[in-house]
């Protein structure tokens, strides 16, 4: 048996000792909201166009691609749809309309990536209203990158715009029509334009004193193919406001439903709802 001074000597070492040895088995996890993540797991957006810039469409060619959105926890469904989509002819790329994560935790847009990684063809995002909660927006922007940013593809111009009103309570900055509207103005020798983000106007989550602004700059850009939507949940094809804007929206990962979308043309497109 050891002396008492002993014991009072262990006492001081022994949680030392346990400290290290989970810290040894990668077992402390400091915070939940913690947005560091390995450097594979970051700058996604960039990796990904670069991948595309990679593969360029051949000029005139028709541009397929799919659309689809709130991938959240749906994991057993990523795996289902990705294999979907690695059966797709002719795709170029895939878009996820926002709201990658439920709780904007970095675990969970790993995770996602992780499964979305498998796709024969590069992805790229928006950011979700849900990817804003909490520590939502630094994470997100280590991961993905940019809330608005844009690119030509395949004669395409995309406009990547955050539309969550609601998450900056309403304070007129999302929308950011003062970048959106040089966007749309400018074409960057593209054809013709898309516009994505994930709450769609007529969405009570979007900034009611910016919904006319919004709708009427889509209704003035040239060669406007289409605008594109998540945060439903369900898919939807529609010109809500009769001024020859189409609106788009994708089903979310759960109702196991995404879109290929085809582009031709100055305005021309076909989209076909599939089952996985």
């Amino acid at each position: 048996m050891l002396p008492f001074t002993d014991l009072r000597r262990w006492g001081r070492v022994l949680p030392g000792l346990a400290l290290l040895g989970l810290a040894g088995c990668n077992l402390i996890e400091f915070s939940p909201n913690d947005h560091r993540v390995p450097e594979e797991f970051t700058n996604l957006t960039e990796k990904n166009l670069a991948k595309m810039a990679a593969r360029p469409l051949p000029a005139g060619d028709t541009l397929r691609f799919v659309f689809t959105g709130d991938s959240q926890q749906f994991y057993d469904e990523a795996e289902a749809l990705v294999a979907s989509v690695n059966q797709q002819p002719g795709i170029s790329f895939l878009v996820v309309a926002g709201d990658i994560s439920d709780f904007g935790l970095a675990r969970e847009m790993q995770w996602v990536d992780e499964k979305l990684r498998r796709l024969t063809v590069p992805y790229v995002t928006v950011i979700g209203n849900h990817d804003l909660v909490g520590n939502g927006r630094p994470t997100y922007q280590h991961i993905f990158g940019a809330f608005n940013y844009s690119f030509v593809y395949g004669n395409t111009k995309f406009i990547m715009l955050d539309t969550n009103g609601r998450e900056y309570n309403f304070d007129g900055t999302a929308p950011d029509m003062g970048w959106l509207k040089p966007q749309l103005s400018n074409r960057d020798g593209a054809r013709r334009q898309v516009v994505i983000s994930h709450v769609p106007p007529t969405n009570d989550d979007f900034d009611p004193a910016l919904r006319q602004p919004y709708v009427q700059a889509l209704r003035e850009a040239s060669n406007l193919v289409f605008e594109m939507n998540g945060h439903n949940h369900s898919a939807s094809i529609a010109q809500p406001y009769n001024d020859g804007v189409t609106y788009v929206n994708s089903d979310a990962f759960s109702e196991r439903h995404y879109m290929v979308v085809t582009v031709w043309g100055d305005k021309q497109f076909r989209i076909k709802r599939v089952a996985f």
